[in-house]
């Protein structure tokens, strides 16, 4: 005979999954702190996407050449992104030990490439965390 499940049992409700994923991915680092991480890694995950979004319309459209152009991202209102700034590559680094410096040096790049970024980010995105020891799984947060 099948098991019967408790109808009445007790779920989490989805903020406070969020909330205690957040709080293992924070480790040890302040809270006061964490919050630059998080948002700079939200802020690099969305350009990402919109980078790579207009370099697949621009090979799309035939105008492969163009792709590393900064001037045919920028027309379309989207950061160009070099390499080590792009999601794909900081997803491949992400169980790196130096996975911070990357994080911020991908960010620095972005506001290097792009003139309207210009004192906008903050100097250490990510450097909060470097020598913290936030839980195993979660050297997997770019994935």
């Amino acid at each position: 005979m099948p098991k019967k499940t408790n109808i009445n049992k007790k779920t989490k409700s989805f903020e406070q999954t969020l909330w205690e994923t957040a709080d293992k991915l924070r480790g040890t680092v302040e809270s006061s702190e964490y919050k630059h991480v998080v948002l700079s890694l939200i802020f690099l995950k969305f350009v990402s996407d919109k980078f790579e979004a207009r370099k697949q319309e621009l090979i799309q459209e035939g105008k492969e050449a163009y792709v590393n152009m900064v001037e045919f991202y920028t027309m379309k209102n989207v950061f160009y992104l070099p390499e080590n700034s792009r999601w794909s590559y900081i997803q491949k680094q992400a169980k790196q030990d130096d996975i911070a410096v990357k994080i911020d040096t991908a960010l620095h790049s972005v506001e290097k490439n792009n003139k309207s970024l210009k004192g906008a980010l903050p100097d250490n995105y990510f450097t909060p965390c470097a020598g913290q020891t936030p839980c195993p799984k979660c050297r997997d947060f770019a994935y």
